[in-house]
Formats: C-alpha cells, sequence, structure tokens
C-alpha cells in the first residue's frame, strides 16, 4: 500500500498539490453558491474529448505507422534526427506535446538503438521535447493551458495562430540549425539499412521472425491498425477542432464524441489521463476562492499586471505552465502577454512543462546511469531556446 501510495504521489504530484491547495481554500472560503462558478465547463469538456480521440488514434497505432513511413527515406544521421524531432513536433501541433512525447520518444528510442546511434539519445530526446513543446505552443489543441486561455480569452483561432506563428517559426529554424551543425559528420558508423517501414516493425513489435508484427499485442492497443475506426476518429478530431474555433455547439461534440467512443472503443474511457481535467478542477477551485480574498488577490495582480509574460515564464519555471496558466488568468486579463508567457515558460527547467517530464522518465528507465547528464544537456539546450524565443517576443512587443 505504502509502495502504491508513493508511486501514484510521483505519478501525479501536480494532481496532489492541486488538491491540497483546493482544500486549504476552502478552509479559508467556506463552500457555497459561488463554488458552482469557479468551473470552467467548456475547457473541460474540450480537453476531455480531445484527450478520448487522441487515445483512440493511440490505441489503433496510426501514429506509429506514420513514423515508420517517414523513416523510410532517412540515410544520413541528420536526416534521422531531423525525422524523429519532425514527429514531435508536428504531431504536438495537433496530438498535445505530452501525447508526442509519450508516443514517440520510446519509439525514438528504440530506433536509434536500430541505426548504431545509441550514444546520441539524449541529445536526440532533448531536442525531441522541444519540438513537442515550441510545436504543441503553435495552436489551442496542442496543449492543455492553450485550451483554457483560448476559451477564457475567447480569442479566435486565427489571432491564436498569429500570436504564436513567430515563436513556433524561429523554433523550428533554429530546432534545424541545431541538427544540422552538431549530426553533420560524414564519417558516421550509423546503420539505416533497417529503417524501413517491415524493418521497424519487426524489429519492434514482433522480433522473432515467425510473428507478424502485432502492436495489439506489444503496444497494448485495442483496435489493430485500424481499418474504418480510423475515419471515424478523423471526423471525431474535426469535429472538436470546429467546436474550439466555436462553429459547433459544445454539447454536439460532446454526444458524438463519447456515443463514437461507446461504440468503437470503450476502453478507451479507462485508457485516458483523468488526472489532467482533475488537475484543472482543483486549480479552478484554488482560484476561484483565493480570488475572493482581497489581499491576496491585489497583491497577485499587482505584480501579474505590470508584466504578465515574464511573470508566467519565471512562474512556469517553477509550477510548470499548466498551473501557471490557471493561476495568473484568475488575476490578469492581458491575454496575449499571458498566452506568449506560458508558452516560452515551458521551455528552461525540466518541471516548466509537465509533459518534459515524459522523456525524463523515458531516458532513466532506459538509461538509469545517465539521468545526471540527461538533466545537463536537457537544461542547456532548453535555457538557450528559451533565451532566443523570450529575446524574439521582447522584440515583438
Amino acid at each position: 500500500m505504502r509502495k502504491w501510495i508513493v508511486k501514484e504521489l510521483k505519478n501525479d504530484t501536480i494532481l496532489v498539490v492541486a488538491t491540497i491547495l483546493a482544500i486549504i481554500s476552502c478552509f479559508i472560503v467556506p463552500p457555497d453558491r459561488q463554488y458552482l462558478g469557479y468551473i470552467h465547463l467548456n475547457t473541460i469538456a474540450q480537453l476531455v474529448c480531445l484527450m478520448l480521440v487522441v487515445c483512440g488514434f493511440q490505441r489503433i497505432g496510426v501514429f506509429h505507422i506514420i513514423g515508420t513511413k517517414l523513416l523510410e527515406h532517412v540515410h544520413t544521421e541528420s536526416a534521422l534526427v531531423i525525422a524523429l524531432v519532425s514527429l514531435t513536433f508536428f504531431s504536438a501541433i495537433f496530438i498535445t506535446n505530452d501525447v508526442a512525447l509519450v508516443t514517440f520518444i520510446p519509439f525514438a528510442i528504440s530506433v536509434l538503438v536500430m541505426a548504431k546511434m545509441e550514444d546520441k539519445a539524449i541529445l536526440v530526446a532533448t531536442l525531441m521535447t522541444i519540438g513537442a513543446n515550441t510545436g504543441s505552443m503553435l495552436t489551442p489543441v496542442g496543449n492543455a493551458h492553450n485550451l483554457y486561455l483560448k476559451s477564457v480569452s475567447k480569442m479566435p483561432t486565427s489571432e491564436f495562430l498569429t500570436v504564436m506563428g513567430p515563436f513556433s517559426l524561429a523554433s523550428a529554424i533554429l530546432l534545424l540549425i541545431v541538427i544540422l551543425i552538431v549530426f553533420r559528420r560524414r564519417d558516421s558508423q550509423a546503420d539505416f539499412a533497417g529503417l524501413g517501414r517491415k524493418g521497424i516493425e519487426q524489429s519492434l513489435f514482433a522480433p522473432q521472425s515467425d510473428q507478424q508484427p502485432d502492436e495489439v499485442r506489444v503496444l497494448n492497443y485495442g483496435a489493430g491498425y485500424g481499418g474504418w475506426r480510423s475515419i471515424v476518429y478523423v471526423a471525431l478530431f474535426l469535429i472538436c477542432i470546429f467546436t474550439v474555433s466555436g462553429s459547433i455547439p459544445l454539447w454536439l461534440m460532446c454526444v458524438l464524441v463519447f456515443g463514437a467512443f461507446l461504440i468503437c472503443d470503450r476502453r478507451a474511457f479507462l485508457k485516458v489521463d483523468w488526472s489532467l481535467p482533475l488537475t484543472f478542477v482543483m486549480f479552478f477551485i484554488f482560484i476561484g476562492n483565493m480570488r475572493r480574498v482581497p489581499e491576496f488577490s491585489n497583491f497577485v495582480a499587482s505584480i501579474v499586471n505590470q508584466h504578465p509574460m515574464e511573470v508566467a515564464v519565471a512562474s512556469s519555471q517553477l509550477i510548470s505552465n499548466v498551473p501557471t496558466s490557471i493561476l495568473l488568468s484568475g488575476f490578469c486579463s492581458q491575454w496575449r502577454e499571458l498566452i506568449i508567457g506560458t508558452n516560452l515558460g515551458g521551455l528552461g527547467t525540466l518541471i516548466a512543462s509537465m509533459a518534459s517530464l515524459i522523456s525524463y522518465q523515458q531516458i532513466a528507465r532506459k538509461y538509469p546511469d545517465k539521468k545526471g547528464r540527461y538533466l545537463l544537456v536537457y537544461t542547456a539546450v532548453n535555457v538557450l531556446f528559451l533565451a532566443v524565443l523570450l529575446g524574439l517576443a521582447l522584440i515583438i512587443n
């Protein structure tokens, strides 16, 4: 029991902290009818539906199929790393940064082992994590806090893309420059012969020659390679996108998504990470209560309103950008600066973006003796990217 509690505390630290803060705030402001207005139901509903759809894609192996097809055309070290980083960067734009990392970091480590580039795993994982975090900042559906800030600010999707577009583009260019400089070796001992689709599937999913590739067995995906489910999930994803943009009613999206998964894949409800929407609920309660405490509200507002972007970046380094978004939005309405600050704030320390912990956990599990080196490389490269993008933000503003 003790081990289970410790494990859960490690896995859902932010949820535990948010719950404790919410409970403490309930003693400061006793529950009443105003509590009903704390929860931003639009954000929770959109988040849950998107999580279900993305989970459906994961369970039919769509993302790994895309990855294996992309690697068929790789013949150099730099091309392989560009392909792997592109997978997290572009997928995070649509399926969130945490899903991109939990899907492609283990995939990348296995591919690097096959290509005899295992010594590059730490740097590649770092660049893939930066790719996911900076790719996801482009769209409202790229990460959970963007979804929330877009909803609460009522900012049009086109304006959101305009605000964050320069930063995602600058990051993509910087990633490309770093990769071309670091992985420019011509005397590489890497082996790309087995990186075609058949080779990767055979190596990763069915290592014994008498077996067929089976993502259902090895990766615990409940619906094979998809078939008609792929079409259904694409339609549901588009419905979610149009709902976020305000073109489809929220209730209709919920009915269609939940109804479809009750028919297509009921187990997806058990695979979704419910701790994320619960974390939002706990923070909503905490912020809702603390806004009703004049001394606290006035103090935080006086700090945030002077330098919202800088405060958002700094706060994210300590408590990560999702809690920062919910916290600061309760005391500041300078949405453009908050959106930029919380997204750039995902770079820097390991906890600046909780999605970054996924990469760290994968590296620590595979190479337990290299955890310190990963933290050093990760922090150094992230600080570089944060400095460049923050400088760009100051120039633009």
